[in-house]
């Protein structure tokens, strides 16, 4: 927790509720906010300046909102946290085009390079409480510009209920907290539609209110339900979904080294493994080469037990939504259940646990896995988990 509370420490508390912006500056983020210093925004957008100017003045406005004030300390610095971060994603994604600067992505980009920096910088990981607390940051940065595009969705209500799922997995995370960073997002800049844009703030707020997902995700009558509406079939959150399913197939997710080899065994009872890294034994494939082959063969080995209605364990990082959804399309084609697990670890135990495999993965992969992570989502897959491997002692 010493190196978790380098970051805590920077949340202002009552009575002051004053930033030290000195500290702020001092701290592990300071290479990042000289970087930010220097990202120019649309003034059209942006009239403050550069993005180290507005998310100053985003911090400024959240620590003043009432609703704020009224959260509970962790619930606060994790606010806190997510505004300081909210538009790391502006430094890699910005462009000029056509004499205007433009940010595309950047919501999605900076949640995992936020991921990246407090896992690595911070040591949120490893363990549930840190897991959650860095999970809520992310997903309030990932999902900062919902609110105001949220009526240009085709289903809003649906889209809303879909992002408020993420508290299944991180419970601290709410549209509630989400809306209180996007007021604060659209207060701390000079642009000429700042009371139309909180009025749809508001607007999303009150939706999401009516879909009972404001204050954490609808319950569902299944997880066959629940998998059904958000991915978007013709069914009511409180309606059952006819369960076709025959049975479950288990997909792994996690980085090199943190223990999903020992997760089968331990806690799959026998179940037969598509294996990615035993597939490359057999068929002398080295992991940094092509991987079309090994992969292929992965599938048909799948498509061997799916036919065969015959539950198993694919086994392989995993981590990507592009990646984990054409894994989940396969197995839903052949009507199996899909259960997704995310596994991780704290990072000494990471590299340590890696330097044991047969194959060792560079630590530099890993850190560049860790960088492009996204971690599942409860829309992606009948029923998706989060767990923490704990260090193994000796």
């Amino acid at each position: 927790m010493e190196k978790c509370s380098g970051l805590l420490c920077l949340a202002p508390k009552a009575p002051e509720w004053k930033i030290d912006w000195g500290l702020v500056e001092a701290s592990r983020l300071s290479p990042m906010i000289k970087k930010m210093k220097e990202v120019q925004q649309n003034p059209a957008w942006h009239g403050e300046g550069d993005v180290w100017i507005h998310t100053q003045m985003v911090c400024k406005e959240l620590v003043s909102l009432e609703g704020y004030r009224c959260l509970g300390r962790r619930k606060q610095e994790e606010l806190f946290a997510a505004a300081l971060l909210h538009d790391i994603g502006k430094i890699p994604c910005t462009r000029l085009e056509d004499g205007i600067w433009v940010s595309p992505n950047h919501t999605a980009v900076g949640s995992r390079m936020a991921r990246e920096f407090l896992w690595l910088e911070y040591g949120f990981c490893g363990r549930k409480d840190l897991q959650e607390f860095r999970e809520t940051v992310c997903s309030l940065i990932r999902y900062h510009s919902a609110p105001i595009h949220i009526f240009s969705h085709a289903c809003p209500e649906r889209r809303l209920i879909q992002i408020a799922s993420d508290g299944e997995l991180a419970a601290d995370f709410s549209l509630e907290l989400l809306c209180l960073l996007v007021q604060a997002d659209i207060k701390g800049r000079i642009y000429g539609s700042v009371d139309s844009s909180l009025e749809t703030v508001e607007l999303c707020r009150i939706q999401a209110e009516e879909a009972g997902c404001l204050k954490g995700p609808v319950r569902f009558p299944s997880a066959g339900s629940r998998y059904a509406y958000l991915e978007g079939r013709g069914i009511l959150p409180g309606q059952e979904w006819y369960d076709d399913t025959w049975g479950e197939v288990i997909m792994l997710a996690g980085l090199p080294g943190t223990g999903k080899d020992t997760w089968v065994r331990d806690c799959c009872g026998g179940l037969p493994v598509v294996s990615l890294d035993g597939l490359r034994k057999q068929m002398n494939a080295a992991p940094t080469g092509a991987q079309g082959a090994v992969v292929d063969a992965a599938r048909q080995l799948a498509k061997t037990y799916l036919r065969d209605k015959r539950p198993f364990v694919w086994n392989a990082t995993n981590l990507t939504p592009l990646i984990r959804g054409k894994l989940v399309r396969l197995f839903t084609d052949y009507h199996a259940s899909a259960r997704i697990v995310y596994l991780e670890t704290d990072w000494e135990e990471q590299m340590r646990r890696n330097r044991g495999r047969p194959d060792i993965v560079p630590e530099q992969a890993i850190r560049r896995m860790l960088g492009y992570m996204t971690l599942p989502e409860c829309f992606e897959a009948h029923r998706v988990e989060w767990h923490c491997i704990e260090r193994m002692e000796g």
